[in-house]
Parts: structure tokens; sequence; C-alpha cells
């Protein structure tokens, strides 16, 4: 039966998957990975076999037509990214607009996302919120962060260790060094850290002690 599912991986303690993930990733015919080498460490742990392709943000608007095409053909699909679950920050958006457009049968399993421990984890308002990914590099990032400094919900952001303090920077410079965030790293790893308080206290702890990591900001909203 033609199909496509999307499977969440773990962010970091291998524990983190489900059976129903590994029984899946078992059982499809193929297995598309962002990274094929990192998610070979992952199903050699599990002992899964299935065959991977690469599938990344560099070459899926080449492959999605043949991709669909192979589904149409009888073959059924899983969507893994390095970790997390797909399309969140990571490619998967348009194989699965694709699927719909072609009436492709399409299953998410739930699972792993870095954004929702840390959003529970901050104490800050979680009733509603807005996840923001990653901030434009270069062009769009002062527009963007005019926009957000009115924005009363809490907002969520990914970023990179290096980039970390460049944006702890603008944040006091564009929401004021007195809101409030919470900033976690390493979420399910052997080094996990979630550091609370002002943005300009965050923002001197990571100066002196500069993170390594996978990292996620949470900002309050506007008051």
């Amino acid at each position: 039966m033609s199909k496509l599912y999307l499977v969440p991986t773990p962010i970091g303690n291998l524990e983190d998957i489900t059976f129903r993930a590994i029984k899946v990733l078992k059982e499809v015919d193929y297995i598309l990975a962002e990274d094929t080498r990192t998610s070979g460490k992952l199903l050699k742990h599990f002992d899964i076999a299935t065959p991977m392709q690469s599938h990344h943000m560099h070459n899926e608007h080449k492959t999605v037509e043949g991709i669909v095409k192979r589904i149409q053909s009888g073959n059924v699909f899983a969507l893994i990214s390095d970790a997390g679950t797909p399309a969140i920050s990571d490619p998967g958006f348009l194989l699965t607009r694709a699927c719909i457009q072609n009436n492709i049968e399409i299953e998410c399993l739930p699972g792993a996302t870095a954004f929702v421990p840390a959003l529970v984890n901050s104490g800050l308002p979680n009733d509603k919120f807005v996840f923001e990914g990653f901030l434009p590099v270069k062009k769009g990032r002062q527009t963007r962060l005019t926009f957000l400094a009115e924005e009363t919900r809490t907002m969520i952001f990914y970023e990179s260790p290096h980039k970390l303090i460049k944006t702890l920077t603008h944040f006091s410079e564009y929401f004021g060094g007195d809101r409030k965030i919470s900033v976690s790293r390493e979420l399910t790893k052997l080094f996990e850290e979630t550091k609370r308080g002002t943005v300009t206290e965050v923002l001197s702890y990571y100066t002196e002690k500069p993170a390594k990591g996978e990292i996620v900001i949470i900002v309050d909203g506007k008051k």
C-alpha cells in the first residue's frame, strides 16, 4: 500500500524513540534520511536494515517528484531527520505537500521535538505561543525582530551556539534587557542545561561561558 510515514527520531537520548517508530522503520521499503551517516548510527543501534536514501534541504526540490512516483508505484517510505520531527526546521514540508497533492496517504507519528520540553521547562507562559524557528541570518532579520518586539505570546527560537551571543544581543536591543527568557541546550543529552533569567543575565552568563550544542530559546511575550 502506497504511503509516506513521517517518523520523529531522538534529539539526543536514543531511549526517546518509540516502539512504534522502530516498527515502522523496519517495515517500510525505504527510509529518507537528512544525513545517512547520522541516521545510519541510529538504525544500526536498533538493528534496522531498511535501505536509506538521502533527502535534505539541498536536494529535496529535485528529488520530491521522483519519490512521489515511487510511492505511487507501490513503495512505502518513511521520512526522518537527523533529530526530532521532520519538517520542523528540517526537510519534510515539500514532500508532504506533494504527497497531499497526489492523494498519497500520509501518517505522522508522535515523538521527539526539541521546542516542547524547552517551552514546558522554561516556566514561561505556554498556553499561547508562537514558533519562530531560526531567525533570518541577514536579510529580513531587523524587520522580523521589530515585528516580534510587539508579540504578546511566548516566542520560541532555534539557534546555533556560535550565533547565540549575537541573537541575545539583538533580543536586548529589540525586546529590552529585562525581558525574561530561558535558554535550553543539549536537551536529553548528558550535559543538558537550562539557563533562565532576563536577557541581560543570560547574555552575561553565556558571554563568560560559551555555549555548546543545539539551542532552543524561549522568550516571554510583551506585557
